[in-house]
């Protein structure tokens, strides 16, 4: 039988140029796709199967004229091993080169982590988004906990940065390891939404009548007390379902710091507090999400809520009297007007409340959201990180503030606070 003839020479070429490359409908050569990792010891010996398949198929089916089976010869052997061994050394390189990179990357990348205030949370993530967008070294998280986790958690030193609405106690600070420094980064508005079917028109809440709706003294939407404010009104003969917070919160804080400022019951009964025992069997959920979306879902019901969340959830939001007598809805004017009034300069100032503004316009019940850090971190670069993220905060990131329904802080403090964060620095 006649020995079958084959380029020796060319069909192990081929093979590695299949390989490396693909054929496209259009008739050109493109290289393949590569993936970001290379499992070369894989692909080499998927190589060499081309070979062997391609080069000696027709081997093993045509015999010699002596009838023995032809697999190999020391020639094309030599050939394989070459090709071989030229493609082991290059994929070492690479997977050399890959493993340095690799490292390289890791070594570099910092993670600085926040918790803490739900009612800030839409704005602390819209900033570590923003500012993480140009640091492409460091990797900002933040979970929205609540003001009383957060303290915890920064305090324990889980977390690089806290966030509260409630500025920390002296028996807080003194937790702390090494210096902590509290620093307001923005202001918003606590706001009383409800959920009344087919009510038109603003509910009108007297100074006297949202404290005691939630003491439980007023039950009843057509309480006489709250008809008189609303005339025109038909109010329902429902029940009043509270809705409150279960957690421990720093809008707890500033709505029960609110409500003793202007009730001398709320004082002498439930107090000031993070977290309180509710009168009247108040239906509670964790977060300001968390209490927005029961009132979304609860007819008749009424509760308190940083005015933002309950803004993006369309829940109609209550006029509250304010210390001049005048009745205002929540809005960053409003908002601004009240924080303005307790915005002074002196060192104490940056964590002062003012449960109880006193503009004709302001909104009587506003907050601010205070960031927790450290003089020193575990390095000098983490440190740096951490002091200028918060610079930023205090400065650029301001501009966002107004978008989210938060209300940026006035001029006056923060400048204050960034000459605070300065001295903290030396």
């Amino acid at each position: 039988m006649p020995r079958l003839r084959i380029g020796k020479p060319l069909l192990p070429l081929l093979a590695v140029y299949y390989h490396f490359r693909r054929w496209r409908h259009d008739g050109t050569w493109v290289p393949p796709r590569r993936a970001p990792v290379v499992n070369w010891s894989s692909r080499i010996l998927h190589l060499v199967y081309r070979i062997i398949r391609i080069y000696y198929l027709p081997y093993l089916i045509c015999f010699s004229e002596y009838g023995m089976l032809k697999l190999i010869n020391r020639r094309t052997l030599a050939v394989v091993a070459s090709i071989t061994g030229m493609l082991l050394v290059g994929a070492c390189d690479r997977a050399d080169e890959t493993a340095t990179t690799s490292v390289e990357t890791v070594a570099t990348e910092m993670t600085l982590t926040g918790a803490g205030s739900s009612f800030a949370a839409p704005i602390i993530k819209h900033w570590f988004e923003v500012y993480g967008a140009g640091q492409p070294d460091v990797s900002l998280r933040y979970d929205s906990v609540g003001s009383g986790a957060g303290i915890e958690r920064f305090l324990a030193g889980d977390v690089d940065i806290g966030a509260t609405d409630a500025p920390l106690q002296p028996d807080e600070v003194a937790q702390a390891d090494g210096a902590v420094l509290q620093l307001p980064v923005t202001g918003g508005m606590i706001a009383i939404a409800y959920n009344l079917p087919n009510i038109q028109g603003p509910l009108n809440l007297p100074r006297d009548v949202y404290p005691a709706i939630f003491l439980g003294e007023i039950t009843r939407w057509d309480d006489p007390r709250i008809a008189a404010a609303n005339p025109g009104i038909n109010l329902p003969g429902k029940a009043i379902q509270v809705v409150a917070r279960r957690d421990a919160s720093g809008t707890t804080f500033a709505f029960t710091n609110h409500l003793a400022a202007i009730s001398e019951a709320w004082a002498a009964g439930p107090g000031v507090g993070k977290r309180i025992d509710w009168p009247g069997g108040a239906m509670e959920a964790n977060g300001n999400e968390g209490v927005a979306q029961r009132i979304q879902v609860t007819e008749n019901a009424i509760g308190y809520v940083e005015a933002g969340f309950a803004e993006r959830l369309g829940l109609p939001l209550a006029w509250l009297e304010n210390r001049a007598g005048g009745l205002v809805h929540p809005n960053v004017e409003t908002g601004r007007r009240g924080l303005a009034d307790g915005a002074d300069t002196p060192p104490d100032a940056l964590t002062r409340t003012n449960p109880d503004p006193r503009g004709a316009r302001s909104y009587p019940i506003v907050t601010y959201t205070w960031a927790l850090i450290r003089a020193d971190y575990d390095t000098p670069e983490q440190t740096s990180a951490v002091h200028d993220l918060v610079r930023w905060m205090l400065s650029d990131g301001q501009a966002g503030a107004e978008s989210l329904y938060y209300v940026p802080l006035p001029e006056n403090l923060m400048q204050a606070a960034l000459a605070a964060l300065d001295g903290f620095e030396h």
